[in-house]
């Protein structure tokens, strides 16, 4: 596709949480940090002028720094220059986005796009008097976290309202899938400023791996990757393990391997296995880095995505990328994700007591036909849905609906 966007175009992404794309070590794998660093690289190689504005977090940050792919990165002095948790960034947001409005009022960008909630009260601030239009990716709601996490939820309690503010005042909101657009509908966002565009994944990384054939008489695999905690829905897998005996359930994710059996939530499940009999089928593997991801998604016989609530479906993307077939609950940005009977099996969510999710896996695990032809339409939708060149493009067309014109000879000048 054609990059509708002018070239030349000044883009500011506001990301107000640092993560490795703030240092020279490179762009966080993943979460929102790693979809900045992904969108951020794709529109600075189709010759944008694209810069990161980040909080500085150590004192030793430089102001500005260009990474390998021509990205520019602003650490703003926002707050202390520590780490500083996520939910108690909102008492900075005032002074971050008071920077960016010195900033932006001597050199204004074309657009303004801001990922998280937080970033979004900061980069309204500093677009407001630049008359800069703005677009607000929020990765996540909070109407949504007080749902699914009632008083285990620690954000500030004045989320939800600012989120509908920024909702209401930004020139356009991007959702990550349908599920979304609804939630933001709901909370007064007008339809007609709300655009729907996939989360991303590297394609070329999450890719299928050629393996040895498996042994005769080798257990069938099952693969889960996430958080432990109850909302992904692990308990729920290891109760259906116990229905599919010649089968083993391996979950990546949590704490890194060394310190699994200190984890509350590690123990829990180990206990949970004992309970169901299949602790002997039934292994936490721990964090795994994501280069390793591929390898092992490629392992695998099924993914198993089962949460309670799942915005961006991005591990899905990522084991279809894979040719892995994937049974998901039919939630959130996994009824987008998963095209159910095609590239794997969608799956009432956990209320639903009277269905037999072994059932389903045992049917799968019993049919090599169907889940090589699942495996293989999945990496084909991957392709042409999730690619971050698919992304970029979407998004390329929301910034270009508010950039009416740039012209390439202005000189930019420097921060």
């Amino acid at each position: 596709m054609t990059d509708p966007m002018p070239r030349f175009a000044r883009i500011a992404l506001v990301s107000a949480h640092p993560g490795p794309l703030a240092g020279p070590g490179g762009p966080d794998a993943g979460g929102p940090h790693g979809y900045v660093a992904q969108l951020a690289g794709c529109l600075a190689r189709r010759g944008h002028d694209v810069t990161v504005y980040t909080r500085r977090d150590r004192p030793d940050r430089p102001t500005l720094v260009r990474n390998e792919s021509g990205v520019k990165i602003v650490h703003v002095p926002a707050g202390p220059p520590v780490p500083v948790p996520r939910d108690e960034l909102l008492a900075w947001m005032a002074e971050f986005g008071a920077y960016l409005a010195r900033l932006w009022r001597l050199n204004r960008p074309d657009v303004v796009h801001a990922h998280s909630w937080m970033s979004g009260v900061a980069a309204l601030t500093g677009a407001r008097d630049a008359a800069v239009p703005v677009v607000q990716t929020y990765h996540g709601l909070g109407t949504v976290e007080k749902r699914h996490r009632g008083g285990a939820d620690t954000d500030p309690p004045e989320r939800v309202d600012i989120e509908t503010r920024i909702g209401r005042e930004a020139h356009r909101s991007v959702a990550t899938c349908a599920d979304e657009l609804n939630e933001l509908t709901a909370m007064g966002v007008p339809r007609a400023r709300i655009s729907v565009v996939p989360c991303g994944v590297d394609t070329v990384h999450f890719a299928p791996v050629p393996l040895a054939e498996r042994p005769p008489g080798a257990p069938y695999r099952l693969l889960a990757v996430g958080r432990l905690d109850r909302r992904e829905g692990l308990d729920r897998a290891l109760a259906a393990l116990a229905g599919v005996p010649d089968a083993e359930l391996l979950v990546a994710g949590g704490p890194a391997a060394p310190v699994l059996y200190t984890d509350p939530e590690a123990e829990r499940l180990r206990k949970a296995a004992s309970e169901h009999g299949v602790a002997e089928r039934f292994r936490l593997l721990g964090r795994v880095p994501r280069s390793l991801m591929p390898h092992l998604m490629s392992t695998a016989d099924l993914l198993l995505s089962l949460p309670r609530h799942e915005p961006s479906a991005v591990v899905a993307a990522e084991a279809m990328a894979c040719g892995i077939p994937v049974v998901a609950t039919a939630v959130g940005g996994q009824l987008d994700t998963v095209v159910d009977g095609v590239t794997g099996t969608l799956v009432p969510p956990a209320d639903d007591e009277g269905y037999d999710l072994a059932a389903t896996i045992r049917g799968l695990l019993d049919d090599p036909v169907r889940r090589s032809r699942y495996g293989a339409a999945g990496r084909e939708h991957a392709l042409a849905r999730f690619s971050w060149d698919e992304v970029t493009d979407a998004i390329s067309l929301v910034y270009a609906e508010l950039v009416p014109a740039v012209r390439p000879q202005e000189t930019v000048r420097g921060v």
